[in-house]
């Protein structure tokens, strides 16, 4: 069951990767290096039942070699197992991407060991954890040498990096842009605060601009990246690759397909089988075969529970969110985990593992199959209208703004009542800030 769960909630790299690690453990599994997609299509009858046909033989020849009962759990077998699950490939980190970097760098050896040194200060974000005059006493370099090691380190990507703060990542990324002295390291440098509050009047009257300058320049800062090492967060993974996709017909009606070019398909080896059947005068070897093909069919059943499960999720969106597919995530219906666990017939502690971590490639873009599955209100037409169709409804009204006169949440709260949507005032400040949009009074572009 726990090896059930791993594969039922592994992304399409991580499950990959799981199946590659399976495959090298055991003997008895097999690889298909040209990855299949599953046939979501009916079959025809006599296709069908050569299918089940062929897999009751399968199954019945395992059963007739492999002795029945209750398999003993040896501490080898939980030994692989605790290596397959520790083994998975994780993303590469911010500090393996600079260290590849290193190695391709023409440096002599004392000053590769100070950047390998220095990368090992750096925090995920791509900070330095201190100062280079703290590090250098108890480091085994001296503070020359860390800073030549710097000077290095910044040139890597990703830009702005191995500074000290915010301010000098900033200040850093304008300068390998070439824009080194503009007046956008002038506002960094000396008005970062008052940039951050969009005090651009104060700005322009202290620096003795226009305050039309200030704004371009702002929205150029707004373009750097504050936080270089988040493509590399641990806890994150930024190649997002969809497990399921979305699209229509010849016929213009939609459909769902799992997306499996990066997965390759299993199965038990013919040679194993018939080797087992062989061994009755080494029951050593026997119960190690017999063990291994048992594990092999027990993942490969796991995948197939996935790949079916996604599917029919798939599927259901399809049924219950026609205006979303038509006309995007402001018309998104409320759709619960339990709704959609009593339709297929599993658990909604199921649907929750199969969605996690999971996206979905829609015809309104790449999604994350969880943001279909929230409450939502009715509205005043009768209509239902989830969580993320309101939270898609107050951003298209800011973007669309007077930003010399912002819209206060008051004035989100009567708009989105006009449109029939009759939400809270502290609802709508809740989603604007799970939205990332900063409150009125800083979103004015004007004095």
């Amino acid at each position: 069951m726990r090896q059930s769960l791993e594969i039922l909630q592994a992304n399409t790299m991580e499950l990959s990767q799981l199946i590659g690690q399976v495959a090298e453990m055991n003997p008895t599994l097999e690889v298909n290096d040209e990855a299949e997609r599953l046939d979501d299509t009916p079959e025809p009858d006599a296709e069908h039942d050569l299918e089940n046909l062929s897999e009751f033989d399968d199954t019945w020849r395992e059963d007739q070699i492999m002795t029945m009962g209750s398999r003993q759990q040896s501490s080898d077998d939980e030994e692989r197992r605790e290596f397959l699950y520790n083994s998975i490939v994780a993303p590469k980190s911010l500090q393996q991407h600079l260290i590849d970097q290193l190695n391709r760098a023409a440096v002599d050896d004392e000053k590769y060991a100070a950047a390998e040194y220095l990368i090992g200060c750096i925090d995920d974000r791509g900070f330095l954890d201190e100062p280079l005059e703290n590090l250098a006493p108890v480091s085994p370099f001296d503070f020359k040498e860390l800073r030549a090691a710097q000077a290095l380190i910044q040139k890597f990507d990703p830009a702005g990096v191995a500074v000290e703060n915010l301010s000098e990542s900033l200040l850093l990324q304008l300068q390998l842009l070439g824009r080194g002295g503009s007046l956008e390291c002038r506002i960094i440098d000396e008005h970062l605060k008052d940039l951050a509050r969009h005090r651009f009047s104060d700005i322009a009257r202290d620096l003795g601009v226009s305050q039309e300058a200030v704004v371009a320049a702002a929205d150029r800062i707004g373009e750097l990246n504050p936080d270089p090492g988040a493509a590399f967060d641990p806890t994150s993974n930024p190649h997002v690759l969809p497990d399921l996709e979305i699209r229509k017909d010849s016929d213009g009606q939609f459909f769902a397909s799992l997306t499996n070019e990066y997965l390759p398909t299993l199965r038990i080896s013919n040679h194993y089988k018939d080797l087992l059947a062989k061994l009755n005068s080494d029951p050593k070897a026997r119960k190690y075969l017999r063990d291994n093909i048992h594990e092999g069919r027990q993942i490969m059943n796991a995948v197939s529970q996935r790949q079916e499960t996604l599917l029919k999720i798939g599927t259901e969106i399809i049924q219950r969110q026609p205006e979303f597919l038509l006309h995007g995530r402001s018309k998104m219906r409320p759709m619960t985990m339990h709704d959609i666990a009593e339709t297929i017939g599993v658990h909604a502690a199921t649907i929750s593992r199969a969605v996690s971590g999971k996206y979905v490639l829609t015809p309104h873009g790449l999604m994350d199959l969880r943001a279909f599955f929230a409450s939502g209100y009715t509205t005043q037409q009768g209509t239902e209208i989830s969580n993320t169709g309101v939270r898609e409804a107050i951003q298209q009204l800011v973007a669309n703004e007077n930003t010399a006169k912002p819209l206060s949440d008051t004035a989100i709260e009567k708009q989105l009542k006009e449109k029939g949507i009759k939400v809270a005032r502290r609802t709508i400040a809740k989603y604007r800030d799970q939205l990332g949009i900063l409150p009125s009074h800083l979103r004015k572009r004007h004095a």
